[in-house]
């Protein structure tokens, strides 16, 4: 009888112990689908921001211009092209002196700074979501069968220098 309620215990253990890591995997996986929209949302702010700046403080430059065109082409940008749109305003922007007192420069240096932050924790969680996959039981387990593989954003440092 007593080895009868050792395997009760075991499997209970052992159930508890998958179940609590498939609870991770998806955890895992929501936060960083999660992260990847609060990205994709700074980065529409971000190109909104840098369009507007086009717009009103530099129309009439042929900076402006090509500045403007990178931020429509960012707005605009199919899924597979995104990235490649978005390294083209950040360097557009590098070339651009943004005066932190004017207040649409100061609106898309601090765009810049939360597309950063956003990159970076989109970046960790799909580092940990990866890893999570790579575990020997959920793999031999398939815990993450129900979950497309999580990718990484990679774009250039967005952060802006003030002049």
């Amino acid at each position: 009888m007593e080895w009868v309620i050792g395997v009760v215990a075991l499997v209970v253990v052992i159930a508890s112990y998958v179940t609590w890591t498939a609870g991770r995997v998806d955890r895992l996986h929501l936060r960083a689908a999660s992260a990847g929209r609060a990205l994709d949302s700074q980065l529409v702010r971000r190109a909104a921001a840098a369009a507007v700046l086009a717009e009103t403080e530099l129309a009439g430059d042929p900076a402006g211009d090509d500045l403007y065109a990178a931020a429509r082409a960012a707005l605009d940008a199919r899924e597979d092209d995104r990235e490649a749109s978005e390294n083209d305003l950040t360097r557009m922007l590098r070339k651009q002196a943004l005066d932190p007192q004017e207040p649409n420069g100061a609106a898309v240096i601090a765009a810049s700074r939360r597309v950063a932050l956003a990159r970076q924790m989109h970046t960790d969680l799909v580092r940990a979501a990866l890893g999570a996959r790579e575990r020997p039981l959920v793999r031999l387990l398939r815990l993450n069968r129900k979950h497309a593989r999580p990718a990484y954003f990679d774009i250039d440092d967005p952060t802006l220098s003030a002049v």
